[in-house]
């Protein structure tokens, strides 16, 4: 069993004032969230992690219990949620909250339902137990994402109750499916359901607005304003089958071990785009680096040394990757089969992916073919949009201390499926967390959990952000 992860939490006595409350009388963003939505987005995460919904891929998943348990809360909101399905089981809930503001574009605020699996046996605590324990919510989906699910409903909740609605009109998605391919969650609203998100220019959702602690004192809150996009491929090397105890110089799976290795050792050039441009000027700034990711000639590897553990957030997003992942070959250990496969995860930026497919083709060579088993586009927004700008304003209200920087992610979110509705995509699922918590590395980790401090600056922030996007 792994050992718990030590989190830091300070745990707030009864009646102590909480980070980011205001003196009595003096009015502020924080003020507009009451104690409920902050005691509703501890329970709404805790019941959502109880809901199972592994998604194991290939169908295997059934999200219809947390779609109805979102839809009834934004029922009791005075929403009217539709609940939508392409498979049975696999539910999705869209809704719309009118905004005063009729001729203001609207706005997508989205949140997957399923997880990634989760082997109990590795874990302390369980991982669909919702233990609320020292100040932490334990469990799978704590990070991605039904912390963020949790927020979204307390923040409508919370307007529910003070009677307030936001300028613009903003429609609320609950998908399946974002954990595989997505087809029966965003892929099947955009396709199938456009005229739901009718108006949407620009979506929020996960990934973005969370504590980073570079090791020398600082916390940097990336908002994510791009996504590389996704190529995972399939393999496909031919041969001659026969006997193990031969020479052959067909053999399809030293043909794929051949095609594997090259790509497994290729190094990637270096594609700065217009996002990681614009973090890497402001990390400099934070730094006090001299720095022209314009300029002829710039090393950003060299660059990347000088940021320390801060590197982390752009070294995955300077370069298209291809990771192989999967081997399926054979059946006896002295037939030579005649075919063998691979899948590879690949990645690649925006404006990258005639690149990623003139490489591929050069990697695998004549004797291997390729295809994509999943292909979806990357994504770019701009960090000098008002929406960015009242992001910016809404970290920076409840985290004076902290410094805002755009980045771009290295996977992929549905923004990639709602795009094809024009809906310009950013990352922004705000958490503010004590030193010592890995917030990347528990995606798809052991021992998942989020303070339940943190998730009062979430709720904070979402709702200061949301009021005035």
């Amino acid at each position: 069993m792994a050992s718990q992860q030590t989190v830091q939490v300070q745990v707030q006595e009864s009646g102590e004032q909480e980070s980011g409350e205001r003196e009595a009388g003096e009015q502020g963003p924080a003020d507009q969230v009451d104690a409920r939505a902050l005691d509703e987005v501890v329970t709404f995460t805790s019941e959502l992690i109880r809901i199972d919904t592994t998604n194991r891929g290939g169908g295997e998943c059934r999200e219809r219990p947390a779609a109805e348990y979102a839809a009834e809360r934004l029922a009791d909101a005075g929403l009217e949620p539709t609940l939508l399905e392409r498979t049975p089981g696999r539910t999705n809930v869209v809704a719309r909250i009118e905004g005063t503001d009729p001729g203001a574009d609207a706005l997508l605020v989205h949140g997957h339902l399923d997880v990634v699996p989760a082997e109990a046996a590795d874990w302390s605590v369980h991982p669909f137990s919702g233990e609320i324990r020292d100040g932490v919510v334990w469990g799978r989906g704590a990070i991605d994402m039904k912390n963020m699910d949790a927020m979204i409903l307390s923040v409508v909740r919370n307007w529910a109750r003070a009677g307030v609605r936001p300028r613009r009109d903003i429609v609320i998605a609950f998908t399946a499916d974002e954990e595989a391919s997505a087809a029966d969650g965003s892929g099947f609203l955009a396709d199938r359901h456009a005229a739901l998100f009718e108006g949407c220019t620009e979506g929020v959702s996960e990934s973005g607005a969370f504590t980073f602690h570079d090791g020398r004192g600082n916390q940097i809150y990336p908002i994510a304003a791009g996504e590389r996009g996704t190529g995972w491929l399939k393999l496909t090397a031919r041969g001659k089958a026969g006997h193990g105890s031969k020479v052959n110089p067909a053999n399809a799976v030293s043909r794929l071990a051949g095609a594997i290795a090259r790509i497994g050792e290729h190094r990637w050039p270096v594609r700065l785009t217009p996002t990681v441009r614009a973090s890497l000027v402001e990390l400099a700034t934070l730094y006090g680096l001299e720095t022209d990711p314009e300029a002829p000639g710039f090393d950003v590897d060299a660059f990347m040394e000088k940021l320390g553990p801060t590197a982390d957030l752009v070294a995955p997003t300077v370069r298209n990757s291809a990771n192989p992942t999967m081997l399926q070959s054979g059946y006896k250990v002295n037939v030579i089969p005649g075919e063998a496969v691979a899948y590879v995860d690949g990645r690649f930026l925006p404006g990258g992916e005639e690149e990623f497919h003139r490489t591929l083709d050069r990697l695998t060579g004549p004797d291997v073919d390729w295809e994509f088993h999943h292909r979806e586009v990357a994504l770019q927004a701009p960090v000098d949009s008002p929406t960015y700008a009242r992001m910016r304003a809404a970290v920076e209200e409840f985290a004076p201390e902290g410094h805002v920087v755009p980045y771009c992610m290295s996977g992929g979110t549905d923004a990639k499926q709602f795009s094809r509705l024009g809906i310009t995509g950013y990352g922004f699922s705000p958490l503010r967390t004590p030193e010592g918590f890995d917030y990347q590395a528990l995606f798809h980790g052991v021992d998942e959990c989020v303070p339940v401090d943190a998730l009062h600056f979430g709720v904070r922030v979402l709702d200061r952000f949301l009021r005035t996007a």
